[in-house]
């Protein structure tokens, strides 16, 4: 098993780059892994789309270590299908391309968007569709030795997931171990939620880590969350998971806290 390392979200940095070229300027960067929230227009996209996408993390030399299903139409404000009962086997479908990503890179973190309530919608029918989708994929993450991760989120009104307490709960309904909690400390703490509690209570279901400081999500020392605190809480409680870089970030250098040094080998608290 490689060891747990600093990821490079490259679908909100290097956003000055073709989406393609993205793993290699990760790579030049200084970072062996890489995440993508969906990398597609389409939910479903033909061979040869993922065929390129593919190649583009194979020539880079980096590992996808994580990747988003479909979200759906992100800029208009979508948060994923997951919840959706029109759009259920879609959902199915996308998960059938995300793991066949997966078997021929190694990918072993899936980041199941929950969804936004609809109008004309029940709750009810909303959660009970999440809940068969996520026992679904969760019987096809084992296979994989792969989790499912389901993440709260700040700043959408209409997603149902604010805190930690929130997503734990759906966790617990579907009873799969390959359903885990993604910590964002971003949203967590944009949300309220106490992450020392959260980390302490729940280090053993968290599957998977990221990070943006407050206010503003951008690199870490840009705002007031104590991201270097965090992680040391986070380390000293067992954490081993990854720790991903998901902030906007501005500059010739978005990656100028950390030092080129530390970039490549196994994530560390910042001091």
């Amino acid at each position: 098993m490689a060891e747990p390392c600093w990821v490079v979200n490259c679908s909100i940095l290097l956003t000055d780059v073709p989406l393609l070229h993205r793993p290699q300027a990760a790579r030049d960067a200084g970072f062996g892994a890489v995440e993508f929230w969906w990398p597609f227009e389409q939910p479903v996209p033909g061979d040869a789309e993922v065929d390129v996408f593919i190649r583009s993390i194979a020539d880079a030399g980096v590992r996808l270590t994580a990747l988003n299903f479909a979200g759906g139409d992100m800029a208009a404000g979508e948060r994923g299908l997951l919840s959706d009962p029109a759009r259920r086997q879609l959902f199915r479908d996308n998960a059938d391309i995300a793991f066949g990503i997966a078997e021929r890179l190694g990918t072993k973190a899936f980041n199941a968007l929950y969804g936004n309530r609809l109008d004309g919608v029940t709750a009810q029918a909303h959660d009970e569709t999440a809940i068969a989708n996520l026992e679904h994929v969760g019987r096809l993450a084992e296979r994989l030795a792969a989790v499912i991760l389901l993440e709260p989120l700040s700043g959408v009104p209409d997603y149902p997931l604010r805190t930690a307490t929130d997503a734990l709960a759906v966790i617990d309904r579907v009873g799969a171990g390959s359903i885990r909690l993604l910590a964002d400390l971003y949203h967590l703490g944009v949300n309220g939620d106490d992450i020392d509690a959260v980390i302490d209570s729940h280090i053993d279901r968290i599957g998977h880590v990221q990070i943006a400081d407050a206010p503003g999500r951008g690199a870490p020392g840009t705002g007031t969350l104590d991201i270097g605190r965090h992680l040391r809480r986070l380390g000293e409680r067992g954490y081993r998971g990854n720790v991903s870089l998901e902030y906007r970030a501005d500059g010739p250098d978005p990656f100028g806290w950390l030092p080129p040094s530390r970039r490549g080998g196994a994530w560390q608290p910042l001091t």
